[in-house]
C-alpha cells in the first residue's frame, strides 16, 4: 500500500477512486506518564513518554487508514492528512485522525 501526502503517486497513474478513508485513534494518557511529563516540564527537556504515545497513536491511525483503503480495493492512499487533538475534561485523551483518498494506481 502506497500512502502519500501528495495528490498523486509519482510514476503511477490513478485509474480508479475508491473514496475518502479515515483512521482514528483515541488514546488515554495515564497518571504515570502525566507525572513523568510534569517532571520533564519542570526540569526541562523532552517528554519521551508522551512522544512514544504520539508515535504509537499516529502509526495505529495510519495502519487503520491503510486497512480501510484495502477493504475498498485500493492499492494507494493519496492526499493524506494527519490531525492531532487533545480531548477530555482534563485534556487526558489524545486523538489522532488520518484521512486521505483511496485510489487504484498502475
Amino acid at each position: 500500500m502506497i500512502v502519500t501526502t501528495t495528490p498523486s503517486v509519482q510514476g503511477k497513474r490513478i485509474v480508479a477512486y475508491r473514496g475518502i478513508v479515515f483512521g482514528e485513534v483515541v488514546a488515554g494518557v495515564d497518571f504515570v506518564r502525566d507525572f513523568a511529563a510534569g517532571l520533564t516540564n519542570f526540569f526541562g527537556g523532552r517528554s519521551g513518554s508522551y512522544e512514544e504515545e504520539l508515535v504509537n497513536a499516529r502509526e495505529t491511525a495510519l495502519r487503520e487508514l491503510e486497512a480501510r483503503a484495502a477493504e475498498r480495493g485500493a492499492n494507494a492512499v493519496v492526499g493524506v492528512d494527519v490531525d492531532y487533538e487533545v480531548l477530555g475534561a482534563n485534556n487526558g485523551m489524545l486523538m489522532v485522525s488520518a484521512s486521505g483518498t483511496a485510489v487504484v494506481v498502475e
